[in-house]
């Protein structure tokens, strides 16, 4: 499940190196990042001064969670990690408390972007590292030329889905473009225009 965070407010108590990455990410989705901690990592207080999210530097309160969307907890106190789960069930709002698989209601996926092409890998909070690496052999496999590919696949499906066709031959046309071989072809043009333009930006220099 890929839930849309963009304009929900979204909590983050905890501000060091760990909750610093769980507020990247989160700004990343345009959601309204709240984050409450005693101390924040440098980025943090730059997101705040440039107005990308809200810091407050204090302890935790209950009421903090009210109106939230979801919750990530990233503290060093396994004491108040499990409380602010505790009151985030008792209020019905998700929570990620990170590396504690049992006071998760969702987990952090690694994954593989390539514009509107994600793939996300889990191991239920198991083995982040695991993840990881298969993370990185799926980058290899599915290279920077999907992203247009996924994007063209887009406007297309858009303009099939417009026409006039029958249904059946409007399925049958989205899943040939959605074949290998029509991703080989998008692959192949991909890659010759990057050599051109690195050619043509050899020439440029040269001639410079």
């Amino acid at each position: 499940m890929f839930l849309k965070l963009e304009g929900k407010r979204c909590l983050v108590v905890g501000a060091g190196n760990i909750g610093e990455l769980k507020i990247g990410g989160l700004i990343d989705t345009g959601a309204r990042v709240h984050v409450v901690a005693l101390k924040a990592a440098a980025a943090v207080h730059e997101w705040a001064r440039d107005g990308k999210i809200t810091l407050e530097l204090r302890a935790f309160t209950p009421e903090d969670l009210d109106a939230a969307f979801l919750a990530v907890v990233a503290t060093a106190s396994p004491d108040l990690n499990e409380f602010i789960y505790r009151e985030a069930q008792r209020r019905g709002v998700l929570c990620n408390v990170v590396d504690v698989p049992e006071y998760c209601d969702f987990y952090y996926p690694a994954v593989v972007r390539r514009g509107d092409l994600q793939i996300a890998i889990s191991t239920g909070g198991q083995s982040p590292s695991l993840a990881q690496r298969i993370r990185k052999q799926l980058e290899r496999q599915f290279g920077l030329g999907y992203a247009p590919w996924v994007a063209e696949l887009g406007a297309t499906r858009r303009l099939v889905l417009a026409s006039d066709l029958d249904p059946e031959r409007k399925r049958e046309l989205l899943h040939s473009l959605a074949s290998r071989e029509a991703l080989n072809a998008a692959l192949t043009e991909e890659s010759a225009k990057r050599v051109a333009v690195e050619v043509a930006e050899n020439d440029r220099r040269v001639t410079a």
